[in-house]
């Protein structure tokens, strides 16, 4: 009998797995659940002590591949949903981990956003800090602060709203949004820095990138897009393929600094899954 190609939970959630290999496994999360520690119990939402329950209990998706340890590698928002990276056994942890640490994990987002762009592809850089009093909180501020850095490049267009491609090179806590929020484009549906939408928080992982730590060779992976974009009125095409030797070329609006993208590096051939998002040289998809 083949592998079920989701996870059901008891609740009658379904978590589609996107990629899998023997290391790792790649869900599509969906929006509302918490990734915490899975001695967590403020809310029945915590992604991570849901599946843990589910492999105690022999649920067929688990079950079927022989398997006793899944570990979520990595963080999304809550209201954020798509693509996350777990470890199938627990000599995997560190090494995935240390992708993530040492920011050779390429990140691409879609975001739906209010109000009018700076430009069709722009950088911001400011950091951030804890607004006091308000847990979980944070503002954008001038100095010395932790480096935050996110290229965006516009997608696609409906009145005032606009289809915003993110591609984070640091991983600090809600960056795309706040980062977003300082280029005068809250993200709809964010309750914590603009307005709520029926629809909910307007932002999701689309793609990973990582050269396998065991394997030694680049996988990529993408997320269906969905009825993500639909649910907020947004048309979106996919781009034709671009002509061999015909880069496109732009010249970037930057938060604090104007100065043009680094060079991508060439990738080698990797494995993709779902069906393909835009794809663009800008900006590199390696941070080393």
């Amino acid at each position: 009998m083949a592998k079920p190609r989701d996870i059901e939970l008891p609740d009658g959630t379904s978590i589609p797995i996107v990629y899998e290999d023997r290391s790792v496994m790649v869900l599509d999360k969906p929006a509302g659940w918490i990734i915490a520690p899975d001695d967590w119990y403020n809310t029945r939402r915590n992604l991570t002590l849901a599946l843990r329950s589910s492999l105690e209990n022999g649920d067929w998706w688990a079950k079927s591949r022989s398997l006793r340890f899944l570990r979520i590698i990595h963080r999304l928002d809550a209201e954020t949903s798509g693509l996350l990276l777990c470890a199938k056994n627990p000599n995997a942890v560190d090494a995935y981990s240390a992708l993530f640490e040492t920011r050779e994990v390429s990140k691409v987002y879609w975001a739906v956003v209010d109000g009018p762009l700076p430009g069709t592809e722009w950088v911001r850089r400011d950091s951030f800090a804890p607004i006091p009093h308000q847990p979980g909180v944070f503002r954008v501020v001038a100095g010395d602060f932790k480096d935050a850095e996110t290229w965006f490049k516009c997608l696609a267009q409906e009145g005032p709203l606009s289809l915003i491609e993110a591609r984070p090179t640091t991983g600090r806590t809600h960056q795309i949004r706040l980062h977003l929020l300082a280029s005068g484009l809250p993200v709809v549906g964010d309750e914590l820095y603009g307005r709520g939408h029926p629809a909910g928080l307007a932002l999701r992982a689309m793609e990973l990138g990582y050269t396998d730590p065991f394997m030694r060779k680049r996988i990529v992976v993408r997320a269906r897009p969905g009825d993500f974009i639909r649910r907020y009125g947004i048309r979106w095409t996919p781009p034709r393929p671009e002509l061999p030797g015909i880069k496109p070329s732009a010249s970037l609006p930057v938060g604090r600094e104007k100065d043009r993208p680094p060079s991508s590096r060439s990738k080698s051939p990797g494995s993709s899954a779902g069906e393909k998002g835009p794809t663009s040289s800008f900006p590199p998809t390696e941070q080393k």
